[in-house]
């Protein structure tokens, strides 16, 4: 479901695609490959000659604008009319708006839909959300959503592609106040976070992508070639496959610290990719090294629990092993030696439209503890004055939740620097303890 739109339509580009479809859901392709997986997004709709693939997919918004901008574009067609739901006022950057007032009244109608598209599904591994949480209606009603479906699917997988606000690109004053009330919801109610803020794009679409004026079509691709690379398993048959329960299973050691950093390779300028090489130890050492991370943090300065891998074209299995295992040994203090085998690899030999061999990284890694710091300190600024609040007071919010949620996110950069400086039990039984923090 795409409370980001304009993000899932480039995630959608870059699926069609792979899967050989044009922008109307018919297929184009020539390989077995590509139509061997697709139940898994697209339902297959008999209409004429040709089946017609029509995405599992709702798009949500609090105003009309932007999902009339999808159905009016060049892929407007390919979704459902009905899976097009929005309000009609917006929910002007604030949290409670989306959660409490306006979202409130929209959510039925998004829930009829949405078990709709679930009782089709012949297996239901679980819903993934893309949604920004510094605005009102991405958090807000991303976050009531999140809420509902786990009441109503507990049993399935949550997974969301949250776009986190960050300190140098900053669009509304109140983006802390969103962002630390979203976070308390997702520890709650979601399995699996995958962080993205805009700082990071914008650096790595200057730097690599050498793009002197990034727009949001520049960063919104980015993040669509991470989600393809994450869905790459469950798309494509492959060795080592996993699903989204899998992918959960190899990377979430404690039910809380449930947010990713991703991490793709290669990524340079497409005017000299025809002049590239692409080892299997060179993408290995590009998915750990913070330049190619999609949130603006220091892996250096923490610790990885674990690590998920997974390798696109035709990269041999054995080789993968050894150039993931000479990382580890070369940089052993970074990665926790109390869970052996900590980094998982998963091998599809399709590779991504336009690419030979590409790779993403999911890591679960304490120096996050960066990002919910940096929101933590802009929350605790605005709220020991009281300010803006009354903007959410207003929408029916106790001033308790702040403090709640403001309580519970120093509770879990609390739980992060535990396990960083936790190290393997000595011969006495008890942990050692090792200060691995940094100047932050």
């Amino acid at each position: 479901m795409q409370a980001g739109n304009q993000v899932g339509e480039s995630f959608w580009q870059d699926i069609l695609a792979e899967h050989g479809l044009d922008r109307t859901g018919i297929y184009q392709g020539s390989d077995d490959l590509q139509l061997q997986r697709i139940g898994v997004y697209f339902a297959e709709v008999n209409v004429g000659s040709q089946p017609k693939y029509v995405p599992r997919s709702l798009q949500i918004d609090l105003e009309a604008g932007v999902c009339d901008r999808v159905r009016s574009g060049p892929m407007g067609t390919l979704f459902s009319p009905e899976t097009y739901l929005h309000g009609e006022s917006g929910a002007g950057n604030n949290w409670a708006k989306g959660f409490y007032t306006e979202g409130a009244e929209l959510i039925d109608s998004i829930l009829d839909v949405l078990r709709k598209q679930a009782e089709v599904c012949d297996v239901l591994q679980g819903f993934q959300l893309i949604h920004s949480i510094g605005g009102g209606t991405g958090s807000g009603l991303g976050c009531l959503l999140l809420s509902k479906m786990r009441e109503e699917f507990p049993d399935r997988m949550l997974a969301t592609y949250s776009i986190l606000p960050s300190p140098k690109v900053s669009e509304t004053v109140v983006e802390p106040y969103n962002a630390m009330l979203s976070v308390h919801q997702l520890l709650e109610n979601c399995d699996l976070t995958v962080c993205i803020d805009n700082e990071a794009l914008y650096d790595i679409s200057i730097r690599a992508l050498k793009v002197k004026s990034p727009n949001f079509q520049d960063l919104n691709g980015l993040i669509s070639r991470v989600m393809s690379g994450i869905s790459t398993s469950l798309r494509f048959p492959g060795q080592l496959n996993g699903d989204l329960r899998k992918l959960g299973m190899n990377l979430i050691p404690f039910p809380r610290l449930h947010f990713l950093m991703p991490s793709y390779a290669p990524i340079h300028d497409p005017r000299t990719q025809s002049y590239q090489g692409t080892s299997v130890p060179e993408l290995v050492q590009a998915l750990f090294d913070r330049k190619n991370l999609l949130v603006a943090c220091d892996p250096r300065y923490g610790r990885y629990l674990t690590a998920a891998t997974i390798f696109r074209g035709n990269i041999a299995s054995r080789e993968a092993e050894i150039a993931v295992r000479d990382l580890q040994t070369r940089n052993s203090n970074q990665f926790v030696e109390w869970i052996p085998d900590n980094v998982s690899i998963t091998l599809v030999s399709v590779p991504p439209v336009g690419q030979k061999q590409a790779s993403v990284a999911l890591s679960n890694s304490t120096s996050i503890q960066e990002l919910f710091h940096r929101t933590h300190e802009s929350f605790a600024a605005m709220f020991k004055r009281r300010a803006f609040l009354h903007w959410y007071t207003g929408e029916g919010m106790d001033i308790m939740e702040f403090s709640e949620a403001e309580s519970n996110s120093h509770d879990l950069i609390s739980e992060y620097q535990q396990y960083q400086e936790a190290r393997a039990r000595s011969d006495e039984g008890e942990y050692e303890e090792e200060d691995f923090a940094s100047d932050q």
